[in-house]
């Protein structure tokens, strides 16, 4: 079922063959299977008079409008909305097909009832975080998980693994993309894995007996997560020489993180580990990688599989494809996906270097890649871009600035109202654990310049905290994702929690079960900073 709808020469293939392929794999793809079975695509093809026979390339996807979270999440009017997205053959149209027809005649009605089982028979769920929303299903076929195989065994092949390595696959135990694609990739790809959940199942001090256990050649897990482990693993001088690969997801990668991860794996024996990113989401069913890359090198880009679906580059304002290498936001097609399938599907995710075709440097697929950071549109227009003190921040931008100082370790930045009154002014609190030998008013001093050279703020307060406090703060083994920006403010309506996590049960109104004033008690050192 892989190797004969799949390109075999997916890496190696210029970009004037890549296009050509999309176009007719795509018209097939819309004709054959989608229209024909969506009842989301099949009522929106109708309404806005489209017909597959007029999609036979990449640049027509065009004329598809795009679609978004918004279409998926369920309302008072449609509690099922997700399952439009639902791939349902249609027995009749199935049975005036020649091929059903061919295949009977050679094989058997209940040889057909197999394969079409196999095709669009839901298995198997994952779903997204519900940052934003209640989580929405994305369900899987058998087909389905065939190819999740397949695009996890990529990665691994991207990222340059070996099947005699070992892995320890360190993302949370749930229903969610990062820790499914790394169990099949591993399966796939005959490489020896042990999951350990992350830090809810295992805690941390299960990860680290793991580590010195199996001794791995490749962690794969949350940069917040795998940060705090090695931090814990170096305190309690532990060795591991034989690390060649620390792989990341589910969380930005920002470049001071990946140094700190290096230098935390070199305290471990392992000076020349390579630290790669991957880049996925629950509606495209797959994630892509790195290749590796030298410490002092631009990095590779996300290597695309253009026989499995279309990546689009637009102006997330007026929609239209953006030139090649420009930044612009995330939109993805699948070419040969069954269960819930979304098309032009825009993931609110702007990648700053735009998607470009040029071989890789590095490796010298000439796949497709999107380069540079990426930061969240969808966040922008609700916690990412806010208003604090009255200047509207980019909290995107921040976190790039925190993950990239080299005397911060792990931080949480918490916003609030001065004595929790609405109508008080806005007050922002950064919480953060210090590196290194810099005194406390030296790194405040940095930190403030670091902020008024991004915003025109700084924080309120600077808290110091040991490490065992911020992982408290974060949340880590207890959070899917760490707490990494918290808005305290009251508001009558509720307010992202995390720019990086999903809301914890029982959270309301943008308050954490952290409250304010056991964050005041917490045993710590704090310098104050006054705007």
């Amino acid at each position: 079922m892989k190797s004969h709808l799949l390109t075999t020469q997916w890496q190696r293939l210029p970009k004037d063959v890549i296009l050509r392929l999309q176009g007719e794999k795509l018209h097939r793809y819309l004709r054959d299977v989608v229209v024909p079975f969506s009842a989301y695509y099949r009522d929106m093809f109708q309404k806005h008079g489209l017909r597959p026979e007029s999609i036979r390339s990449v640049e027509d996807l065009e004329q598809i409008p795009f679609s978004s979270k918004a279409d998926l999440v369920n309302t008072p009017d449609s509690p099922q909305r997700s399952r439009d997205f639902v791939l349902i053959p249609d027995q009749q149209i199935l049975a005036r097909r020649p091929a059903t027809i061919g295949r009977a005649l050679l094989h058997g009605r209940e040889s057909v009832r197999r394969e079409l089982e196999i095709e669009y028979r839901p298995i198997f769920m994952t779903s997204t975080t519900g940052r934003s929303a209640d989580p929405i299903p994305f369900l899987y076929t058998s087909y389905d998980i065939d190819r999740l195989s397949v695009a996890g065994k990529r990665v691994m092949e991207v990222c340059d693994a070996k099947r005699d390595y070992r892995l320890l696959n360190m993302f949370p135990y749930a229903p969610h993309l990062a820790f499914w694609i790394t169990h099949y990739a591993s399966t796939e790809f005959g490489i020896f894995t042990v999951g350990t959940g992350g830090g809810k199942v295992m805690g941390t001090d299960g990860n680290l007996r793991m580590i010195q256990k199996i001794k791995p050649d490749v962690l794969i897990g949350m940069p917040t997560f795998l940060y705090h482990v090695l931090t814990h693993a170096v305190e309690e001088g532990i060795r591991c020489e034989s690390l060649k690969r620390l792989v990341l997801g589910g969380e930005k990668a920002a470049e001071g993180m990946r140094r700190k991860l290096r230098n935390l794996a070199a305290k471990l024996g392992s000076p020349n580990v390579d630290v790669v990113a991957t880049y996925g989401f629950t509606e495209a069913k797959m994630a892509w990688a790195e290749c590796p890359f030298g410490v002092d090198d631009v990095p590779s880009g996300y290597h695309l599989y253009p026989d499995l679906g279309i990546v689009e580059v637009v102006d997330p304002k007026s929609g239209i494809a953006v030139p090649e290498g420009e930044p612009g936001e995330i939109v993805f097609t699948p070419l040969d996906a069954r269960g819930t399938v979304v098309l032009r599907y825009r993931t609110g995710d702007i990648i700053e270097g735009g998607l470009v075709y040029t071989p890789c440097p590095h490796c010298g697929r000439t796949v497709p890649r999107l380069m540079g950071k990426i930061s969240r549109n969808s966040e922008v227009k609700s916690m990412q871009l806010d208003k604090i003190k009255g200047t509207l921040v980019d909290f995107n931008q921040l976190e790039h600035v925190l993950d990239d100082a080299p005397n911060i370790g792990a931080w949480q930045l918490e916003i609030q109202k001065f004595n929790n009154d609405p109508m008080e002014l806005d007050e922002l609190v950064l919480h953060v654990q210090k590196l290194g030998e810099v005194s406390e008013e030296k790194l405040s001093r940095e930190i403030n310049s670091r902020f008024l050279e991004r915003t025109e703020i700084r924080p309120n307060r600077i808290v110091y905290h040991e490490l065992e406090e911020m992982r408290h703060l974060l949340g880590v083994g207890t959070q899917m994702k760490e707490l990494k920006v918290l808005d305290r403010r009251p508001k009558m309506a509720s307010r992202e929690a995390s720019s990086a996590g999903n809301l914890p049960p029982g959270m309301t109104n943008g308050l954490s079960p952290l409250s304010p004033a056991s964050l005041v008690s917490a045993p710590s050192n704090h310098v104050e900073v006054k705007s």
